[in-house]
């Protein structure tokens, strides 16, 4: 039987929303072992003069849990 277990995280770029979710799987896998998914929940942005200044995106990853994980 295989156990998964879920990491809530939130990524962020002063690029766009794919670099944010990009940057927090590139962390995140540095200290979680056996990703195996995401899933992307929520998207912002903060807005400073009428342009998006700072793109944020809240997504769960997935990984199989072994004992060796973290």
């Amino acid at each position: 039987m295989a156990v998964v277990n879920v990491l809530n995280i939130v990524g962020d770029s002063t690029i766009s929303w794919d670099d944010a979710i990009h940057k927090a799987v590139q962390e995140a896998s540095k200290t979680v072992k056996n990703i195996s998914g995401i899933e992307i929940k929520n998207q912002t942005a903060n807005v400073k003069d009428g342009k998006i200044v700072e793109y944020k995106a809240n997504i769960e990853i997935a990984y199989r849990v072994d004992g060796n994980n973290l």
